[in-house]
């Protein structure tokens, strides 16, 4: 791009104590873009979203709006420049309405009392500029949703003509509906002109989004290019110094696959069609598939939660019929679902609670004592919290999928349904979650894994079936390629169903050598 950016930064460095966190950092965003900024946590993100912001005050370099260099000594002053910061914690008054929000400390005034019809007025049009329904100028800010709160601060900055609004992890707390709510607002956003900085861990979010990408490390710059130029490998790369392939831990040492613990023949319903499979002990079983396909829905099938209507099931060997999400708790079947906030967690409740809301649904008269293995299990998982009372809320995204996984743990499954577990975390939380599910496999736990990331399958799985149209296109080992699972995944060839991927299925072994 050649025209002058809209914000601008450049040389910024920045100390606390006499440590310099923040070195020789650039950035330039530009009207009607979306730039992404991305690293590992202590990457120095936040630190240059605050200098920006006018939070912090930068200690060298320089920052221009429209070319002509500023200095924002407080974030009134970056309003008035036309930068505003949405940031996780919202600064929103909860017994004030929409309206009276939107204009903190700038009400109109008509006679030297607050023009209550005109900020009604102004605030219905910034949300009708927005698209923005469900909403009312009248509303009390705490009784809205927290992705309806978020919406509240964007509009506030437009309506002191934000030029550059920045992000700080819009969607750590929403839903997959609510995430496509704000994919709408940055959309109009954009089209008017406005250039947004854009924070997050969910690297295909950054790819949907984002025009151009900036990898931060260390409080140093290591790459700014356009997001066309980059793949989630390379960028996977920038941000940790090594190739994602690096991250996925070898099969801990004893791990054996055993005796056929879960299989189905001729399984369907509305969303499925002949599904055959057969999983077994201290296996991970790879489940691969375009969006739509009916990965979601088979496990989900397999869990109870939308049964299979014709087919049989067996567990180890007998016959059953799970019709409800609670009769596959109690046969040893533990499902985690994709969306963590939505119906993984209790987000108002504590660590605590939420990890014991499995255990004290299905097998209540195991809960006191379960209650006191909490902690250890929490401990296990390398869960960061001030203590295991903490609203789940508060956590990051990879602490909250850790309870989650606590919260299955605490049932002693036998078999465990993972679907996405990884989405929305960042890269140290990956690792430890990677690692969990090896522990999982050594002790005889049988896994299937549905992820959208095939490095992320090919990695991590013994074998990998691949979906399609709710069929089970073919299967594969993990020495398959990306591009012999998308083949099967879009149908672009007949099945086939590799000769080492069958005798795979055919012989316990020991992974532990491969």
């Amino acid at each position: 791009m050649t025209q002058t950016p809209v914000l601008s930064a450049k040389g910024i460095r920045k100390q606390f104590f006499g440590v310099e966190v923040l070195h020789d950092i650039a950035l330039e965003v530009h009207a009607g873009t979306v730039h992404g900024l991305v690293g590992e946590n202590g990457a120095g993100k936040s630190t240059l979203m605050k200098i920006i912001a006018g939070v912090y005050r930068r200690d060298g370099g320089e920052v221009r709006i429209d070319g002509e260099i500023v200095d924002f000594a407080h974030p009134v002053d970056a309003g008035r420049a036309g930068v505003a910061t949405v940031f996780q914690e919202f600064n929103l008054l909860p017994d004030r309405t929409v309206a009276q929000n939107v204009f903190l400390g700038r009400e109109p005034r008509r006679r030297g009392l607050v023009d209550v019809a005109t900020m009604r007025t102004r605030t219905q049009a910034l949300l009708d500029d927005l698209a923005v329904e469900g909403i009312t100028p009248d509303a009390k800010v705490g009784w809205l949703t927290v992705a309806e709160q978020q919406i509240v601060e964007i509009i506030k900055a437009l309506s002191v003509d934000a030029r550059v609004i920045s992000m700080d992890e819009p969607t750590a707390a929403l839903s997959d509906n609510e995430v496509a709510v704000l994919y709408r607002v940055i959309e109009a956003l954009t089209s008017k002109g406005v250039a947004i900085i854009y924070v997050s861990h969910r690297l295909q979010e950054v790819f949907d989004l984002c025009d151009t990408i900036t990898v931060m490390k260390d409080g140093a710059l290591i790459t700014s290019r356009p997001a066309a130029e980059m793949d989630q490998a390379g960028l996977v790369r920038a941000m940790v110094g090594r190739p994602i392939s690096a991250f996925f831990p070898y099969p801990e040492a004893g791990t054996q696959i055993g005796d056929t613990v879960l299989s189905v023949t001729g399984g369907g319903n509305e969303q499925l069609d002949d599904i055959t499979l057969d999983l077994r002990a201290g296996e991970i079983l790879g489940l691969s598939g375009l969006q739509g396909s009916g990965r979601s829905e088979l496990l989900s099938a397999l869990f109870g939660a939308e049964p299979f209507t014709r087919g049989m099931l067996r567990l180890d060997g007998r016959t059953v019929r799970i019709a409800t999400a609670r009769q596959g708790v109690r046969q040893g079947l533990a499902l985690v679902t994709e969306d963590r906030k939505g119906t993984g967690l209790v987000l108002s409740q504590s660590i605590r609670d939420n990890a014991l809301l499995a255990i004290r649904s299905v097998f209540p008269s195991r809960t006191s004592g379960m209650r006191a293995k909490i902690p250890e299990i929490l401990e296990s998982l390398e869960v960061i919290s001030r203590n295991a009372d903490q609203e789940v809320r508060a956590l990051s995204g990879g602490n909250q999928q850790k309870v989650v996984l606590a919260k299955w743990l605490a049932t002693s499954p036998r078999v465990v349904l993972l679907d996405e577990p990884t989405r929305g975390i960042d890269v140290g939380a990956k690792v430890a979650v990677y690692t969990l599910i090896r522990s999982l496999a050594r002790r005889g736990v049988a896994i299937i894994l549905v992820s959208s990331e095939l490095p992320e399958v090919l990695g991590m799985s013994d074998r990998i079936l691949v979906m399609s149209d709710g069929r089970i296109a073919g299967e594969l080992p993990p020495s398959s390629t990306e591009e012999e699972v998308l083949t099967l995944a879009t149908g672009t060839e007949a099945q086939v169903v590799s000769d080492d991927a069958r005798a795979a299925s055919d012989d316990p072994r020991v992974v532990g050598e491969r």
